[in-house]
């Protein structure tokens, strides 16, 4: 098993920036892929950003240029840097962990967009 524990969401006004944090423990294997998704209320949940062991990163097209996903090793953690933040990104953020076939999942982080 793995647990993902996520941090840092919250309300921003738009233009802002936020760090969205996911940490993994557990049952840790060496090749995966981790990152984020979103929900937004009413919508399907939608990937934001992935990354792999190798460092290899994939990006939604409504996110790439104000979004970075990076990763620890160590710390089997991964960080989601969201900048110029806009309204239509207020979303429930969930934390993805892919490995050897298993998909775990975050509790989710709120992230709220408003003036």
């Amino acid at each position: 098993q793995v647990q993902l524990v996520e941090s840092g969401g919250g309300l921003v006004q738009p233009g802002g920036s936020l760090r969205l944090s996911c940490a993994a423990s557990g049952s840790i294997f060496s090749i995966y892929s981790m990152g984020w998704y979103r929900q937004a209320p009413g919508k399907q949940r939608e990937l934001v950003a992935l990354i792999n062991n190798l460092g290899d990163t994939n990006y939604a097209d409504s996110v790439k240029g104000r979004f970075t996903i990076t990763r620890d090793s160590v710390k089997n953690t991964v960080y989601l840097q969201m900048n110029s933040l806009k309204p239509e990104d207020t979303a429930a953020y969930y934390c993805h962990r892919r490995q050897s076939a298993v998909t775990y999942w975050g509790q989710g982080t709120q992230v709220t967009v408003s003036s």
